[in-house]
């Protein structure tokens, strides 16, 4: 049987989540299903035991194909490795500390034999170190009909879309080096493709807030989401991108860069001013024509990009913190969690052809 899927997983420094992640993929496929999915597994140069996880486990399963890289070379070209050794007709990033709840593969599967797309994006459930699951502010976006200009402010990541290799390939469309490498493939992945297709259920389990991922870590790494957004503008030029879907995108990015920077696991304090700076450079670079900023607090936040006062921006921010630790003292009731094998299972389908 013809492999249909090919899962990629990417591995570093994960020893304590890996098993939980490679036992979800394949978790209660039928023999067909199960020869029609191939798993990759590529070892980043894990500095910890993850390598000899990898090949215990494909010694014993027979169903992963793992690869070893002599250097660490990060997640972006990673998955381009896995991706070089892919045989199926798709493709699905599939992160090492992550999982997919069960049936997930299945209903890709049959999702993608029905309808063929060059994408198909899939529903996710962020889970937090708590155990608490959350909807992500994004899935709403994947109700109704499939509308490109909707579907590019859902969560711009890979593994939230199982792509078509031969498209990837038509289109050259690679994951680029260094943090960030989301932005400049999974923004033309959507734009590129002529046969978009949503899966409105939740197909995976996104970790946050894990010690030791990117989006919990102080660095200035941080700063290489410039580089990344230049670099998916250098694309979109090229590409001819429609003006109204140049302002949906531009809103976007400002406001994705504007949550790096009030983040406190991400940017140093010390280093808030510079990243500002750098945020209102990217905005008179990349600025479109008409553009008008949103509506109250996020649109006065891009105003005050506009005219980059950091000062102004900084005692906004001080502001709405002070009253949100006002508020949260006031609240007494217990926030709700739910337990993780049992989350929602939405199954609603949409397509656009």
């Amino acid at each position: 049987m013809d492999v249909l899927l090919t899962v990629v997983v990417p591995v570093y420094a994960v020893e304590g989540y890996l098993y939980q992640c490679l036992e979800s993929i394949r978790a209660g496929l039928s023999p067909d299903e199960n020869a029609s999915v191939e798993v990759i597994a590529v070892d980043d140069a894990s500095p910890d035991g993850c390598g000899t996880m990898l090949d215990s486990y494909a010694a014993r399963h027979g169903d992963l194909r793992v690869l070893h890289l002599s250097d660490n070379v990060g997640l972006g070209l990673a998955r381009n490795a896995g991706l070089a050794e892919a045989r199926g007709k798709y493709v699905w990033f599939v992160d090492s500390d992550d999982w997919l709840p069960s049936g997930s593969v299945r209903a890709v599967l049959e999702r993608l034999r029905e309808t063929e797309p060059d994408v198909l994006l899939i529903d996710h459930l962020r889970v937090h170190e708590s155990g608490r699951l959350q909807t992500d502010p994004s899935s709403v976006l994947l109700t109704g009909t499939p509308d490109l200009d909707r579907l590019i402010g859902v969560q711009h990541t890979a593994w939230n879309r199982v792509m078509r290799r031969d498209f990837l390939a038509k289109h050259d469309l690679r994951f680029p080096a260094g943090w960030y490498e989301d932005v400049p493939f999974s923004n033309p992945v959507l734009i590129a493709a002529e046969r978009l297709d949503v899966l409105d259920r939740v197909c995976y389990h996104y970790r946050v807030g894990r010690f030791g991922a990117i989006t919990a870590t102080r660095s200035d790494r941080h700063f290489e989401a410039f580089e990344q957004w230049d670099r998916f503008y250098t694309w979109l030029d090229a590409a001819g991108g429609e003006p109204a879907l140049r302002v949906r995108i531009f809103t976007l990015m400002i406001s994705h860069l504007l949550v790096v920077a009030g983040n406190e696991s991400r940017v140093h304090p010390r280093r808030r001013r510079a990243f500002f700076r750098e945020i209102a450079a990217l905005y008179r670079r990349h600025r479109p024509a008409g553009y008008l900023p949103p509506a109250g607090t996020p649109g006065l936040k891009h105003r005050l990009v506009a005219a980059n006062s950091y000062s102004m921006y900084a005692a906004l921010r001080a502001g709405y913190r002070v009253a949100g630790i006002r508020r949260r003292s006031t609240q007494r009731t217990p926030a709700v969690s739910r337990d993780i094998p049992s989350p929602p299972q939405r199954v609603k389908t949409t397509s656009i052809r």
